[in-house]
């Protein structure tokens, strides 16, 4: 296997065709709804049509729900309303069916995708499409030890852009992110802090399934100390990766990245989402160009790492489920952005 060079992605990736843009925009003008009427709408069907590089543009037809899943060490601090080592259970719903992402992806029709990256659990227990990605059970507890070995975080990252290719030559036109982590939260408002140079009780948020206040206080401890080792390696993105990361977050990365590379369009979720692309922004400054955060999370690292990379939410419904549902209830918005970008009729 060559070495990864991740500053191979700052050339690979291509911003999305800004001709495409403006021939959109052209478009747009001379469409039988007045300009402005259609809002925000308009601003996604002009990115849509630069990311295919068409006009009109394409409608939506076939989406897909990607969600990483992964276990933390720094769970067993208790520091996420989860018990630690139980996000095979996450897993289990979503294929089940029972899952609030799982519900949304099949009212819109949406096939989901479960990668299991490092859930802590045996791999017999979950299929086999589901688990051969995966690259350890569990990662390490961040506030006193490496999340993972400088090997684990290169095979973990090269695991998401296997699974980024996979999903391009599939034909999948737009990818609605998430995670199925528990403790994910807290490297990844680790992660945040690091890159935005900020202290830990800015980013320390209550997580998807909400913790009272003593949990918050272990958790931001946890991502006090985890900047401590984090702060070092800043300027190697893999070695933070490995360092106050962990297997999902860094596969997370090299999706995004390789996405970018494809040309596919990506949804973000929550806050393990956002951490994610704002390393992957550090890596290639183009990558971003590509991606629309779904939701606002109310994780406040969350906010801070979408303010950094300059995105701006789709939706803000206090919605904290995470877990892709913030990806996936954004994902009808965009499809009617293309539909109406696609089908409404020129004026003469």
């Amino acid at each position: 296997m060559s070495a990864l060079n991740l500053d191979d992605f700052a050339h690979l990736i291509e911003r999305p065709d800004g001709g495409a843009r403006r021939d959109a925009e052209e478009r747009r003008q001379r469409l039988a709804v007045p300009p402005g009427a259609l809002g925000r709408l308009d601003d996604l069907g002009e990115w849509l049509a630069a990311a295919q590089q068409q006009v009109p543009v394409r409608p939506i037809g076939r989406p897909r729900a990607v969600l990483f899943a992964g276990d933390h060490g720094v769970a067993s601090l208790d520091v996420s309303g989860r018990p630690a080592g139980t996000a095979h259970q996450l897993v289990r719903d979503v294929l089940d069916g029972a899952s609030p992402a799982a519900v949304l992806a099949r009212r819109a029709g949406v096939p989901v995708r479960v990668v299991d990256i490092a859930v802590d659990c045996d791999p017999a227990e979950l299929p086999e499409d589901v688990t051969r990605h995966r690259v350890r059970r569990g990662s390490g507890r961040i506030d006193i030890e490496d999340a993972l070995s400088p090997e684990e975080a290169e095979r973990a990252f090269r695991a998401g852009m296997a699974v980024a290719d996979e999903e391009a030559d599939a034909g999948t036109d737009l990818v609605a992110l998430g995670d199925l982590s528990v403790g994910g939260t807290t490297p990844a408002s680790a992660l945040i802090a690091a890159l935005c140079g900020t202290d830990a009780s800015v980013v320390t948020g209550r997580g998807g399934a909400g913790i009272d206040d003593l949990a918050w206080m272990r958790k931001c401890a946890a991502i006090r100390d985890a900047l401590r080792r984090a702060r070092p390696v800043l300027g190697d993105q893999l070695e933070l990766l490995a360092a106050t990361g962990g297997a999902d977050l860094a596969a997370i990365t090299g999706f995004l990245l390789q996405s970018a590379v494809r040309r596919t369009p990506v949804i973000l979720d929550g806050v393990v989402s956002a951490a994610c692309a704002l390393v992957a922004q550090r890596v290639a400054f183009r990558a971003p160009d590509w991606w629309l955060a779904g939701q606002v999370s109310g994780e406040p690292a969350q906010s801070k790492a979408l303010d950094r990379i300059a995105l701006n939410p789709l939706l803000d419904h206090g919605v904290t489920a995470g877990e892709g549902t913030g990806s996936l209830l954004a994902l009808p918005l965009v499809q009617a952005a293309a539909a109406l970008a696609a089908d409404l009729p020129v004026r003469d």
